[in-house]
């Protein structure tokens, strides 16, 4: 009797859940193109003029999507240049060919393979949060397509401890996947908002946050697991990349906060900072790990600073 009662609920949530699915898609729809690499599909929106300069690509962190980077700052900075912005692969809607394709090293070259699709040669970069080692793989690997590197509240290094035991059980085969597609939705309605009020502190999260943003994309099983597999596989990639930060060429500005309790300045932005020979650090006394959203026209500033200061291709080449 037991065992029938919880087949059936289970039974129950999975269908909550799909139907919950279809309700996300359906308020949150892609609002871009598609484009093909390595067996995925890369979801791209393209806003602000064709012919201002360098263009930015914009690329989001753990647990959300490209929206995190569109609203304010990637609207603020496309009244006057050309901003990509591009959900990740496995996030928003973009796809991935294998659950396994988490690693910055991956995710560097899908990106690089769309933006050739896309015929952007050069670009600033302004990565958030676990994109600050994507950021950091795209300098390194790809770097003629890499004029400069924005890094707001930037993962970059190994820390001590995990990234929370429910991200672990999710990456966990069988397991994991009975709890995407059964208990993940439903209680993810619960807590989203309370768990996204947590990384903006000691900022206030804005009115509308979660809806504006898309954040309820992120319940959907096939995201969910995706997310979870990016963040337990992220301390070793980082560890597997550090030793080269030395060889980044391209300029890169950090802009991090003291009290950031999600990604620690003194554990990520600094040690990078002194690592990178062309590195500009600004720790901020009073900031959270929501840059974009708590200091957009700095960040404004400093991307354009960078633009006004870099060397076109062809005259480093001759």
């Amino acid at each position: 009797m037991i065992v029938m009662s919880v087949v059936t609920a289970l039974a129950l949530l999975a269908l909550v859940t799909q139907a919950g699915v279809v309700a996300v898609q359906r308020a949150f729809p892609p609002q871009g193109r598609m484009i093909e690499v390595e067996g995925a599909t890369l979801h791209v929106v393209d806003i602000g003029p064709r012919d201002a300069g360098l263009p930015i690509v914009m690329l989001h962190g753990a647990s959300s999507n490209l929206e995190v980077m569109r609203h304010p700052l990637g609207e603020l900075l496309a009244r006057e240049h050309r901003v990509i912005l591009i959900d990740r692969p496995g996030h928003g809607w973009s796809t991935r060919a294998r659950r396994q394709d988490s690693t910055p090293e991956i995710q560097a070259r899908m990106i690089n393979d769309a933006l050739g699709k896309l015929g952007i040669d050069r670009a600033i970069f302004v990565v958030h949060s676990w994109s600050g080692a994507l950021g950091a793989r795209l300098a390194l690997d790809h770097p003629r397509r890499v004029a400069g590197l924005v890094m707001l509240a930037p993962v970059t290094h190994p820390w001590h401890g995990g990234v929370g035991r429910y991200n672990e059980i999710i990456a966990t085969p069988l397991i994991g996947l009975l709890l995407a597609y059964t208990v993940t939705l439903p209680l993810g309605y619960f807590i989203a908002e309370a768990g996204a009020r947590n990384v903006f502190l000691p900022q206030i999260m804005p009115d509308g946050f979660v809806k504006d943003s898309a954040t309820p994309l992120l319940l959907r099983p096939r995201e969910f697991i995706a997310n979870a597999y990016d963040l337990v596989t992220l301390k070793a990639s980082v560890a597997g990349q550090v030793a080269r930060y030395g060889e980044i060429k391209a300029p890169v500005t950090i802009i991090a906060g003291e009290p950031d309790k999600t990604v620690k300045t003194d554990i990520h932005a600094r040690p990078f900072a002194a690592m990178v020979p062309n590195a500009k650090l600004i720790v901020l006394p009073d900031l959270g790990h929501m840059v974009q959203n708590a200091v957009p026209d700095l960040v404004k500033t400093e991307i354009e600073t960078m633009i006004g200061q870099i060397v076109p291709l062809k005259a480093v080449s001759g």
